[in-house]
């Protein structure tokens, strides 16, 4: 059994990149390696010695684009995460675990009408847990919402760090879109980080057909092998060149191109948002799950006169983790081809390379203090 630390290992964002508002200079973010407290811990809490941490687009932002954090730099980041229990609640100790993303109070009016994905008093590693996030050798966390480990077979226990986010998440807008056998499906990113894992959910919980949106051929190639029916190149194409070309699709296929199709916008981006509104058609759904700071323009009258719906998606229930761990234990969502690990003191160039857009895989970082 791993022995408890006198001190927490970590790399903490001493700064995120800032921009001067009169001339534009940017002064770059700073990534420090450094030793943090380990805190006494409370009742009902426990210490996870980190397995794996996921770099998520969520983490870039904070770092390039100054996305705010709760809790204030220097911060250690990062939000998926699986390792195991070193010290705190007896009954833990010693147990493979994945932390939720987002930890609810599980008291509040908005946990009790079963919505504690989005508990106004939650807890998120690498964000609002304090100074402590998922780059790092060991984690204070609650235990109550920790998701168990068992029987992962050859499954290294880092790899499953992605369930804490990248898997859930899908999950999650999945079940908030109702989603079941028959329906039809947009994913626009459907290459990305959620994306890939998106596809698959669609299809796990029964969709007909899944069309997936994005840009690299390369990576949509590899779409049609895990989720995607078909998909469409968006590049150097506007919102109206891809309503065409789904038009055009969707004729070619016997598909209904104007009503129907549940979307999924896990971008975050413009370009892709506004793909998605453009697609938003009669008695259709459009699940906002890509975060970003953007402001878009949209005609609610066409919302009214379309009786349609967008719906924002965050997080996911941790009581939805058992089973999205189980697909990915079982093979309905395949990880394997979506993951790389790396040691943890390569983060500073992970960081680059992701923020450049250049990686194929979600990169897990392990602790190598």
């Amino acid at each position: 059994m791993a022995s408890v630390p006198d001190v927490i290992h970590a790399w903490q964002m001493v700064q995120p990149w800032t921009k001067d508002k009169e001339t534009g200079e940017k002064t770059p973010g700073k990534l420090e390696k450094t030793t943090i407290p380990v805190p006494e811990l409370q009742p009902g809490e426990v210490l996870v010695e980190i397995a794996g941490c996921g770099v998520c687009h969520t983490d870039l932002g904070y770092f390039y684009y100054g996305v705010p954090t709760v809790s204030k730099p220097p911060l250690t980041l990062g939000h998926e995460i699986s390792g195991r229990v070193v010290a705190g609640e007896e009954e833990w100790i010693g147990k493979e675990v994945i932390v939720p993303a987002v930890m609810p109070c599980n008291h509040c009016p908005i946990c009790d009408a079963g919505r504690g994905n989005r508990c106004l008093a939650q807890k998120m590693p690498g964000n609002s847990l304090g100074i402590y996030g998922g780059f790092s050798s060991h984690i204070p966390v609650p235990a109550v919402d920790l998701c168990p480990v068992e029987d992962r077979g050859e499954m290294p226990l880092e790899w499953l760090a992605v369930v804490a986010d990248a898997v859930t998440t899908p999950y999650q807008a999945a079940v908030r879109a109702d989603l079941k056998e028959g329906d039809l499906v947009i994913i626009t990113g459907v290459t990305g980080g959620v994306g890939v894992y998106m596809a698959q959910m669609a299809k796990a919980f029964g969709a007909k057909t899944v069309v997936g949106i994005a840009r690299n051929p390369e990576k949509l190639e590899r779409a049609l092998k895990y989720g995607a029916d078909f998909v469409i190149n968006s590049t150097d194409k506007s919102a109206k060149d891809i309503r065409n070309e789904f038009r055009a699709l969707c004729k070619g296929n016997g598909l209904p191109h104007n009503y129907g199709w549940k979307i999924f916008e896990v971008t975050g981006s413009k370009a892709g948002q506004e793909i998605a509104l453009a697609l938003l058609s009669f008695i259709g759904k459009l699940l906002w799950v890509g975060f970003s700071t953007n402001v878009n323009e949209y005609s609610l009258s066409r919302l009214m006169a379309f009786d349609a719906e967008i719906i924002g998606t965050w997080g996911c229930l941790p009581q939805y983790y058992p089973k999205a761990l189980e697909m990915v234990l079982n093979k309905t969502i395949e990880i394997e081809s979506f993951v790389e690990t790396r040691p943890m003191s390569t983060i500073q160039e992970t960081f680059e390379e992701a923020h450049g857009g250049k990686l194929m895989k979600r990169i897990v970082l392990t602790p190598d203090f």
